[in-house]
C-alpha cells in the first residue's frame, strides 16, 4: 500500500475505531433517558440525561468532521496539482470552503443564540454539499428516483450529517420542547438506520475501490460484461 491508499482508508478506519462505538453510548444513554423520564426505571442516575447530550454533541461534531475528511482526502488525491481541474485558483477556493466549514462547525458548537446555531447549522451542511459536489467525488447516482441513489454511500452519508448537524443545533430546544423531543427521537431513529447503511455501503465501496497502483488494470475492465483484458 502506498501513502495515497492509507489515506483513502482513514475514513472508515476513524469510523470504526471512533464513530460507530460512539454510537452505541449515545443510543444506549438515549434508551436510559426514555426510561428515566418515563419512570420505567428509577434506578437509573439523573446523570445519564446530561451524559447522553455530552457525548451526542461529540458524535455530531465527530460525523460533520469525518465527512469532511473523506470528501477532502477523494478530492485531494484524484489528481496532482499540476493536473488538478481548475488548478491551484480552484484548489484555494475548496481549501477556502473547508476551512468555513469547519469555522461554521465550531462557532455552532459555541453559539448560545436560537438564530446563530441555526445559521450555523445550515451553513455547515452548505459546506459539505459544496465539497460534495464536486467532479471528484463518485456517486452511484444523483437522481432520488432511481434504486442507485438510494444505494449511495455519499448521500446516506450527506443525509445523516444533516440529522447530526439538526440535535446539535437543536440541543436546548430539544430539552424544554416535548415536540422537538419526539422530532429527535425520530432522527435518531433513521440516522441509526442511516447508519447501519453507511456500515454495509462503505464495505461494499472498499471491496470495489482498488489499490492506487491496479487502478489502471482494473479500470481497463469491462464492468458489464464483467471481464477484464
Amino acid at each position: 500500500m502506498t501513502a495515497v491508499d492509507w489515506l483513502w482508508i482513514l475514513h472508515p478506519c476513524l469510523a470504526v475505531v471512533l464513530i460507530y462505538p460512539l454510537i452505541g453510548m449515545v443510543l444506549r444513554l438515549g434508551l436510559q433517558t426514555r426510561a428515566r423520564r418515563q419512570k420505567t426505571n428509577l434506578k437509573l442516575p439523573p446523570t445519564v440525561g446530561r451524559s447522553h447530550t455530552d457525548l451526542g454533541r461529540w458524535l455530531a461534531a465527530g460525523v460533520v468532521v469525518l465527512v469532511l475528511l473523506a470528501l477532502t482526502v477523494v478530492i485531494a488525491t484524484k489528481a496532482s496539482l499540476a493536473d488538478f481541474s481548475g488548478g491551484a485558483p480552484r484548489a484555494i477556493q475548496l481549501m477556502l470552503v473547508l476551512l468555513g466549514t469547519l469555522m461554521s462547525l465550531v462557532a455552532l458548537w459555541r453559539s448560545r443564540a436560537p438564530g446563530l446555531r441555526l445559521a450555523f447549522s445550515l451553513i455547515t451542511w452548505l459546506g459539505v454539499f459544496t465539497l460534495g459536489a464536486q467532479p471528484e467525488v463518485w456517486r452511484l447516482s444523483d437522481n432520488p428516483w432511481t434504486p442507485a441513489f438510494w444505494q449511495s454511500h455519499y448521500w446516506a452519508g450527506v443525509g445523516v450529517t444533516g440529522l447530526m448537524l439538526f440535535s446539535l443545533g437543536a440541543r436546548p430546544e430539544i430539552l424544554r420542547d416535548l415536540r422537538l423531543r419526539r422530532l429527535h427521537v425520530t432522527a435518531s431513529v433513521l440516522a441509526t438506520l442511516l447508519f447501519v447503511m453507511q456500515g454495509i455501503t462503505g464495505t461494499r465501496d472498499l471491496l470495489e475501490i482498488p489499490l492506487s497502483w491496479q487502478k489502471p488494470a482494473v479500470y481497463g475492465c469491462d464492468f458489464v460484461l464483467r471481464s477484464c483484458p
